[in-house]
């Protein structure tokens, strides 16, 4: 039996990165500063997964034009569930998905779109919604959350 930290929804406040690639080590160390006293897996799990939702924000949306923000938000969404949450500045492309119309040697030689792969593979689950859920408002940002266990159980 593990034992699992006492989390209050007030644990962990939310933080806002200027949207540019250099700073990604400080999302990183910030981070893994959130989540002192959790285990090494559990960390280093959420750090890559982080990383890699960070960088899609900054990479496909507003996020990375300049001015441009990304907000990365922690919280226990149900007892033994952590959410991870990166809100973008807005849509300058379509909205989160794994690409699906690969061939296995399309695959093998892609040199991007692992990343939200690699996402489902280690979350228990994930998804993506407008921060705003007004059709008019859909390109005011997305919200794309990834949830991980606490107690290194499986569901």
């Amino acid at each position: 039996m593990s034992i699992v930290p006492h989390l209050s929804p007030a644990r962990w406040r939310a933080r806002i990165y200027p949207g540019q690639l250099p700073r990604m080590s400080t999302v990183r160390a910030d981070l893994r500063a959130d989540l002192a006293g959790f285990g090494e897996d559990l960390v280093e799990t959420l750090t890559l997964c982080a990383s890699e939702l960070v960088a899609n924000a900054i990479e496909h949306t507003l996020s990375g034009d300049s001015g441009g923000r990304v907000l990365r938000a922690l919280f226990e969404s149900e007892p033994g569930v952590l959410r991870l949450v990166v809100v973008d500045d807005g849509a300058r492309e379509s909205a989160p998905q794994i690409p699906t119309d690969r061939t296995e040697q399309e695959w093998l030689s892609a040199e991007r779109g692992r990343g939200l792969l690699m996402v489902e593979m280690l979350a228990v689950r994930w998804g993506a919604y407008p921060v705003v859920p007004f059709p008019f408002c859909a390109d005011l940002g997305t919200a794309v959350w990834a949830e991980f266990l606490l107690g290194g159980g499986e569901r």
